[in-house]
């Protein structure tokens, strides 16, 4: 009888467990799955990372400080190669700065000596030179002296009649027609215009027999007016080499 009943009684038991696992899943079965699953690979991982950690805690002290210097020195070889790189970008730094200089430097350079030898025009504070020679009476060697007292007083820039660029090879002849530079003939009154200190320039022309005195004596007059800028737009030709000529590169 006892057997009897046991039997009758899981019966219903197993019947409602074909039934539990046969049914529909419910929304809160499926969150409770969803939430053991969770719990699940969060127990995986940290026994992943306990096992990691291990890896260490197994370690002896010998081979911990070893594994510790192994980090050291890795640590100080970048540490130099960080150093090494800016040591280089400082260089390149450098070298920049001073292949900029140099450029800099060379087109000044160039300007200075364009200006000096007459193929660049100029201005800049100055003088302008005016002799009236009413009388004919101004020789050619008279304005090479006045043009040399100029040269001497700082003359960075000479301009006859605002049409003759006057430099270091020019020349300075009489010919029929008067007073010729450079093969071109001056009409009166001659004009000079000059590129320099004022003061300096002025002073230059006044002197006992200076070119103020010598311009008077013979009749003329010579007048001088300061400027703050004083320009000069004639340019000479570039002479054409009989040897060399510039290289491409």
């Amino acid at each position: 009888m006892p057997d009897s009943d046991d039997d009758t009684t899981r019966a219903p038991s197993r019947s409602r467990l074909r039934r539990a696992l046969l049914a529909k899943p419910t929304r809160a079965n499926i969150v409770l799955a969803v939430a053991l699953a969770c719990v699940g690979f969060a127990a995986m991982i940290q026994v992943q990372s306990n096992e990691r950690d291990d890896d260490y805690g197994s370690l002896r002290q010998a081979d911990l400080v070893r594994v510790l210097d192994g980090l050291s020195g890795s640590t100080q070889r970048v540490e130099r190669e960080i150093e090494r790189l800016r040591e280089t970008r400082e260089q390149l730094r450098d070298s920049t700065s001073q292949r900029q200089a140099a450029l800099d430097q060379a087109r000044q350079d160039a300007e200075v000596y364009g200006i000096l030898a007459g193929t660049l025009g100029a201005q800049g504070p100055g003088i302008r030179i005016t002799i009236d020679d009413t009388n004919g009476e101004v020789r050619a060697s008279l304005l090479l002296d006045t043009i040399q007292e100029l040269r001497a007083a700082g003359a960075e820039a000479i301009e006859f009649n605002d049409s003759v660029r006057f430099v270091a090879q020019s020349s300075v002849s009489e010919t029929a027609q008067g007073i010729s530079v450079d093969g071109e003939n001056l009409t009166n009154p001659y004009v000079i215009d000059v590129i320099g200190e004022p003061r300096t320039l002025s002073e230059a022309l006044v002197f006992p027999d200076g070119p103020t005195e010598r311009v008077e004596r013979v009749g003329g007059t010579l007048r001088v007016e300061e400027s703050d800028e004083v320009v000069v737009e004639s340019v000479v030709g570039t002479p054409e080499q009989n040897f060399a000529s510039p290289d491409d590169e």
